[in-house]
């Protein structure tokens, strides 16, 4: 009896045995070996409206994947090893239509492992429901509209700056924090109808109505394609608003600042988004007269944040003028740090991945947030998805000594390197 016992003992692990070494031996044969490469696929405008926002996000983006694969490819946990990096990127031309093609022509056709989008909100637009619809987690670099992140949309992450409807607090902070203590008591909203400018726009407007201590005497939304804002200037000029802001891509900003040059209208205070966003950018286009004393974010291109991973701020400029050496083509700027810091957010969280699905990449790059801090800031997600790290301080473009303009951060003051001068 105890003899038959023990036999079907016997049987029984020797059956458990066999199972598992099955199992195993099928979980071996199932596992997919390291690829050649990860294929990372992206847009750029090298053409158009966007071009100016476009390229030195392009460019920061190669640089990344230029010094990753100049040390053996990026680490990828799941396959204890470095994997080169293949660079998928297709010229959409500042269209949408051809942008919406093309982002699925990346997922379907060249079956990349990871999704970028274009900058700017306008580009991503078409993006973020190409994505959801096909499962593929999109990193989105500086799409900031609000509406792009929902509860229901797990597949995206925005990467380098705030999401739009944080933005203008700074703006609406200082205005009643250190304008109405110098006579500013009105202000005037001009701002291009885009997911990016549109949304900046409505926040401003809420933040200030809030707070109730300046008040908004004109509110007027213009197509992005808008290049003539010398009416548009007159008509805000007939309301006497003590201050402007002026929300708009680089174009937008480069024709209102010339404009408002030629007008010969003064207002206290000035606001543009690009002035400072991409400083050389404007600058080159609008002249120097035409920015002095205006007010803009501060960038990241032009703070030092302390960092622990990736390089400081002075080290990826010094390797940008390397790469790209004044006169080729694309101005240093935010931008040109939106495009590094991707790569950054990107190489971490493939050393830290569980896995390559889309899933396994969400759950990577939530993770890093509240505990990644790059050349461009604190980066931090919510839930959904939205980047509320990386906040921006106003900064004031005043004449230095040399004859020309530096963006001085003017607020908040644990940010400030100098006092904000309003006009009379």
């Amino acid at each position: 009896m105890r003899g038959g016992k023990k036999m079907r003992l016997r049987r029984g692990v020797l059956a458990a045995l066999a199972l598992l070494a099955t199992t195993m031996g099928g979980l071996a044969a199932r596992a997919a070996p390291a690829p050649a490469e990860i294929k990372i696929g992206t847009l750029y405008a090298s053409s158009g409206p966007f071009a100016s926002i476009s390229m030195p996000v392009f460019d920061g983006i190669k640089l990344w994947v230029q010094q990753v694969n100049a040390r053996g490819g990026v680490y990828v946990k799941p396959f204890h090893k470095k994997i080169p990096i293949k660079l998928v990127a297709y010229d959409d031309q500042s269209s949408t239509a051809t942008a919406a093609t093309l982002y699925n022509q990346l997922i379907t056709q060249d079956h990349v492992n990871l999704l970028l989008s274009d900058s700017g909100s306008v580009l991503t637009s078409v993006a973020v429901p190409i994505a959801k619809e096909h499962k593929m987690f999109l990193f989105d670099v500086s799409g900031t509209g609000g509406t792009f992140f929902t509860k229901d949309n797990p597949y995206i992450g925005l990467m380098a700056i705030p999401v739009s409807t944080i933005w203008p607090k700074a703006i609406s902070d200082f205005l009643d924090d250190v304008g109405v203590k110098h006579g500013i008591k009105t202000v005037a909203i001009l701002y291009a109808t885009n997911d990016f400018t549109g949304t900046q726009a409505s926040a401003l407007k809420g933040f200030l109505e809030k707070d109730g201590k300046v008040k908004i005497v004109y509110d007027q939304g213009v197509p992005t394609s808008t290049s003539n804002y010398t009416v548009l200037i007159n008509n805000i000029a007939a309301t006497k608003p003590d201050a402007v802001a002026e929300l708009g891509f680089p174009g937008n900003d480069i024709a209102f600042l010339r404009n408002l040059q030629d007008s010969g209208e003064k207002f206290r205070f000035v606001f543009t988004i690009y002035g400072g966003a991409e400083m050389d950018e404007v600058l080159k286009n609008a002249g120097a007269a035409a920015m002095k004393d205006t007010f803009s974010y501060v960038p990241s291109a032009l703070y030092q944040y302390k960092v622990n991973f990736g390089p400081t701020l002075p080290q990826y400029h010094a390797a940008w003028e390397k790469a790209y050496p004044k006169g080729a083509g694309v101005e240093w700027g935010s931008n040109a740090v939106y495009g590094y810091m991707t790569g950054l957010v990107i190489q971490r969280a493939l050393a830290t991945t569980s896995g390559m699905s889309q899933l396994d990449l969400h759950h990577a790059v939530f993770a890093l947030s509240g505990k990644l801090k790059t050349l461009d800031g604190p980066f931090e997600l919510n839930g959904e998805g939205a980047q509320v790290g990386e906040l921006t301080p106003i900064g004031q473009l005043q004449p230095n000594a040399k004859g020309g303009l530096d963006l001085v951060s003017v607020y908040p003051p644990q940010f400030a390197h100098g006092k904000a001068v309003f006009g009379k």
